[in-house]
């Protein structure tokens, strides 16, 4: 087996599964390139509950527990027959539903490139899980804004992703109004630039790319009026656009005007923004990073911004730039797996199947629970803030758990399956002398080839 076969499964993808290697070995590069296709790479339970309904069952479950209490107050019977509390909420059961729905796929995919392309612009476009309804909403970002969007153009990815409910209630759009707006004329409520400041110095533009606090103000009343629907109330669901929170007038972002009407102002501005120069630099640098090493070689970055700038933010087109790149085939492994890819590689390269409270407790426990940034900016891949000496321990004890259930496997099996000739000698010895089958695994997952790709 080849070594590049080695690097396009442990780098690029997600991990080797027992028959991957031999797949990836004929033509590796061309093996990845053939996964980026979003049907049918990219797929999830359609069974489980879309924004729309998670909305609604929200609304109709606040509007009763205030019925309650106004019939607490009053002393009046309920008018609904009393239940009993269910031991898990309703948002909370959504969360853990969809969030280890993905994990699974994630783990049981033969296109794993997709997954993990999918993984990191989740990251990109963070959003947390905090109080009932972002505890319920924050998975569905991912399934319904970026999935579809994956390897398509970034400025429909951005669009989709700014107008989803998630984003939009996480970064309190949906508060935000025109200081000549309708709305603020009669009710006095002003604008909020949460989000137009986090899609410059985070989603496009980047931190220190010149732009302005004039620029965050211009973007944020761009994208005034965009908001979201009233389940109980409104005809539309999910997205929608409020002309009477929106600034009037023309806007001026990064020194050009925009004279469009009502949302067709905003989405030119992010249009504009998803190709600019900054924005193509700036994710280029984030894919690399990501993908490839704390430290991309800068030839690699610019071979992907110009690929952004040909093709308009292609995001298939730069993926498929960087796979071609040489500069991302070296042999030394300079990523450190953070706690998600390693669970999912681990349970992959294992074949273990595990039960979804386990599978979403290994996440807490390792430190990296899923929509649980707590900031916009995501969960850090460098290797410094996951390479600490507590955190290693709680990677020794989980690896030690997980190998005890791993019973039937062969070691010199697992060996070849993940990394072919790849392994040092040191750690071929370490792992084949170990006094048991248990300790061999657990040497096995603590490898210095298996904690970085």
């Amino acid at each position: 087996m080849s070594v590049q076969a080695t690097i396009a499964i442990n780098r690029f993808g997600l991990g080797a599964t027992p028959s991957e290697l031999t797949a990836a070995n004929k033509d590796p590069k061309q093996w990845l390139i053939s996964q980026l296709q979003l049907k049918p790479a990219i797929h999830f339970n359609s069974d489980l509950a879309h924004s729309n309904e998670i909305m609604h069952k929200l609304a109709e479950l606040r509007e009763q527990k205030k019925s309650d209490k106004n019939n607490i107050k009053s002393n009046k019977p309920s008018e609904t027959p009393q239940t009993k509390t269910p031991k898990v909420s309703y948002h909370r059961q959504i969360y853990l539903q969809l969030s280890i729905d993905t994990l699974e796929h994630a783990i049981n995919s033969e296109h794993s490139l997709n997954w993990r392309l999918l993984d990191f612009f989740s990251n990109h476009f963070s959003v947390s899980s905090a109080g009932p309804v972002m505890t319920a909403l924050a998975p569905t970002l991912e399934r319904e804004a970026i999935a579809p969007n994956l390897l398509g153009r970034f400025d429909d990815l951005l669009i989709s992703v700014i107008q989803h409910p998630a984003m939009l209630i996480y970064l309190n759009n949906e508060k935000s109004f025109g200081p000549n707006s309708k709305v603020a004329k009669k009710n006095g409520r002003g604008l909020n630039e949460n989000l137009a400041r986090e899609i410059l110095e985070l989603h496009t533009l980047g931190v220190d790319s010149g732009y302005s606090q004039k620029d965050v103000i211009e973007l944020a009343k761009g994208i005034t009026g965009w908001s979201v629907a009233n389940p109980l109330k409104d005809k539309e669901q999910g997205f929608k656009y409020r002309r009477s929170g929106h600034e009037p007038g023309v806007r001026t972002l990064l020194n050009k005007t925009y004279s469009q009407k009502d949302s067709e102002q905003g989405k030119s501005m992010l249009r504009d923004l998803a190709v600019h120069p900054a924005t193509a630099k700036h994710i280029s640098y984030k894919l690399a990073h990501h993908f490839i090493s704390d430290n991309p070689p800068a030839s690699l970055v610019n071979k992907m911004t110009d690929s952004w700038l040909a093709t308009n933010g292609d995001i298939k087109a730069v993926m498929t730039t960087m796979i071609n790149a040489d500069e991302a085939w070296h042999a030394e492994k300079q990523k450190f797996k953070t706690p998600r890819e390693f669970v999912i590689s681990s349970l992959r390269a294992l074949d273990l199947k595990t039960n979804t409270r386990q599978l979403y407790s290994s996440l807490v426990t390792l430190g990296q629970q899923p929509f649980k940034a707590g900031s916009p900016a995501g969960y850090s891949d460098s290797e410094d803030d996951w390479n600490g000496a507590s955190a290693l321990i709680s990677r020794v004890n989980w690896a030690s758990t997980i190998a005890a259930r791993a019973k039937k496997i062969q070691i010199e099996a697992i060996i070849k399956n993940s990394f072919s000739e790849s392994i040092s000698q040191l750690s071929y010895q370490t792992i084949s002398r170990a006094e048991s089958r248990k300790q061999a695994l657990t040497l096995f997952l603590m490898s210095p080839e298996f904690l970085r790709r």
